[in-house]
C-alpha cells in the first residue's frame, strides 16, 4: 500500500511541472485508478496542492463531469470519462487492425489474449479477448500495468533501441509484486536482451502470483506504435512447455499485426 501511495505522490509531483492541465489530469488519474472512492482528505494527503487550491480543482473536474461525488462526498470517476473512453476505444485504428489477429490467437490457444501499448514505463491494455475458461486477473481494457514485470510490457520495451530503453528505465522504481519480479535495471536489461534474441517475452508470475504469459513485440515502421500481444493464463494450466509451444503463434500474430499496420494505416506522419 505504501509503495502505491508513493507512486501516486510521485505522479502528482511530476505533474506540477506541466501546469494547470497536468495537475488536473493527475487528479483525474489518482481518483480513476484508486481501488475505492476517495475522500477529500485522502486526495489531500497524496497531493502537494494547498487545501483551497485542491478544493477548487476538484470542483472544476466535477462541474465538467470528469469526476463525481457519492452521497458521502467521496470522489469517483465521472460518467464523461466513460463516454470519452468508449469513443476512443471504438475509433482506435490500431486496435481495429489488430482485432482479427487477437481472435485467431485466442482460438488457437484457448487462453486470454491481450493487446497493450507502451506509455512511458507502463503498458496500457488496449484490447482483451477472454479465454474459454476465463480467470480473474488484473488486466482490463484501459488499465495500466508496469512494463518491467508484464509480458506485454517487456515485449514492447524490447522494441526500443538501447538509447530509448535506457531513457525509459534508468530512473525506474521497482516494486516487488511477487518473488519473481525484477528488482533492478540490470536484471531488466538482461531480460530485454534475451527477449530481443528469441523474439518473445515471458512473464512467469512476475506481476501476479499464479499468472503466466508469453508475448511478442509490435512496432510500427515510424516507431509511433510500441506495443505487444500476449497469451495469458493460470500457471497450473499454462506451463513452461505451453509457453514455449505458443511462442511461435504469438510471434506470427505480432508479425501479422505489423504487416497490417503497414498496409492499412501507412505512414503516421
Amino acid at each position: 500500500m505504501d509503495s502505491k501511495r508513493d507512486e501516486h505522490k510521485g505522479e502528482i509531483r511530476r505533474a506540477t511541472e506541466t501546469g494547470t492541465l497536468g495537475k488536473l489530469m493527475a487528479l483525474v488519474d489518482l481518483v480513476a485508478l484508486a481501488d475505492n472512492p476517495m475522500r477529500f482528505t485522502d486526495i489531500l494527503s497524496l497531493s502537494d496542492q494547498p487545501r483551497g487550491t485542491l478544493h477548487r480543482q476538484l470542483s472544476h473536474l466535477v462541474e465538467e463531469g470528469l469526476l463525481e461525488t457519492d452521497r458521502d462526498g467521496r470522489y469517483l470517476p465521472g460518467i464523461r470519462l466513460l463516454s470519452l473512453a468508449s469513443r476512443s476505444w471504438a475509433r482506435n485504428e490500431f486496435r481495429t487492425v489488430a482485432e482479427p489477429h487477437l481472435r485467431l490467437l485466442q482460438a488457437q490457444t484457448g487462453e486470454t489474449v491481450h493487446l497493450g501499448v507502451l506509455r512511458g514505463t507502463e503498458v496500457i491494455y488496449l484490447d482483451k479477448v477472454e479465454g474459454r475458461q476465463s480467470v480473474r486477473m488484473y488486466s482490463q481494457i484501459g488499465n495500466a500495468s508496469p512494463a518491467y514485470c508484464t509480458g506485454v510490457g517487456k515485449a514492447a520495451l524490447s522494441a526500443l533501441d538501447d538509447i530509448g530503453l535506457e531513457a525509459r528505465v534508468s530512473g525506474l522504481q521497482f516494486h516487488a509484486y511477487t518473488e519473481h519480479t525484477h528488482r533492478s535495471v540490470a536484471d531488466l536489461q538482461a531480460d530485454i536482451a534475451a527477449i530481443r534474441a528469441r523474439g518473445c517475452a515471458f512473464d512467469r508470475e512476475e506481476h501476479e502470483n499464479g499468472i503466466c504469459c508469453v508475448a511478442a513485440p509490435i512496432r510500427s515502421d515510424d516507431g509511433d506504435i510500441l506495443a505487444g500481444v500476449s497469451v495469458t493464463g493460470p500457471a497450473y494450466r499454462v506451463t513452461s512447455e505451453k509457453l514455449q509451444e505458443w511462442a511461435p503463434l504469438v510471434k506470427v500474430a505480432a508479425a501479422a499485426i505489423m504487416q497490417d499496420v503497414r498496409s492499412r494505416l501507412g505512414p503516421r506522419r
